[in-house]
């Protein structure tokens, strides 16, 4: 399950990170309204973790843009403010869930893990098409026929299912997989999906990874197969 963090506060966007990590989640950090909306509306989080009082974009403008965008990702919203107001405006921005600051780690805990029951997040499949991508696996499935992913054509797979639908930069994939620090580049992408199409065409697939020049990849299912 992969969570995003929206938190000003270093330290404790650093700590909450180690905590999730610790109990099997795989998280990310970032310190600022802009940076965290242009992640969050990538579509590829389980859960977001968001602080409302920040500079520049503050936490229900995050949220706001984020639902604007049809992104049906849980939100739990952070704040200091305790008042009915400041909770109602958050939930009426789009969060799901309102916990005050200083908070205890269970009740965070309690809540991450009440949150993505309700969207259903606690699965080790993803499907398209005709077609199953088992996580705990790291296999591409059709019918009786199935092929394992290398750990990084995996990673590929996995932001390409959790998008479906939608054009999926080049950029994006390259931050997602190989890291903003990575020396990778954009012909890395390239490789990999060409990967990625072999293998689903060996396994009689009838889910194709589409590019669109500029956008980036998506899937698409073919009706005819």
């Amino acid at each position: 399950m992969k969570i995003l963090i929206i938190e000003d506060e270093k330290l404790l966007a650093d700590s909450l990170k180690v905590l999730l990590e610790s109990k099997g989640f795989e998280v990310e950090a970032v310190y600022d309204g802009e940076t965290g909306a242009d992640y969050a509306e990538l579509g590829i989080y389980d859960l977001l973790i968001l602080d409302v009082m920040m500079p520049g974009m503050d936490g229900l403008a995050v949220a706001k843009r984020v639902r604007s965008l049809r992104c049906s990702t849980p939100i739990l919203m952070l704040t200091a403010k305790s008042d009915l107001e400041d909770r109602i405006q958050g939930l009426n921005a789009g969060a799901d869930y309102y916990l005050t600051k200083p908070f205890d780690t269970r009740e965070l805990l309690a809540c991450v893990g009440a949150l993505l029951r309700r969207q259903g997040g606690q699965t080790d499949a993803m499907r398209f098409g005709n077609t199953t991508l088992d996580l705990a696996s790291g296999t591409l499935e059709c019918g009786e026929a199935n092929v394992r992913l290398s750990a990084r054509e995996f990673d590929v797979m996995r932001l390409l299912f959790q998008t479906q639908g939608r054009n999926l930069s080049k950029e994006a994939i390259l931050a997602r997989v190989w890291g903003y620090d990575s020396n990778a580049v954009e012909n890395h992408v390239e490789v990999y999906v060409g990967f990625l199409r072999k293998k689903l065409a060996s396994i009689g697939s009838n889910v194709r990874i589409e590019a669109v020049r500029r956008l980036g990849y998506h899937l698409e299912e073919d009706k005819g197969c």
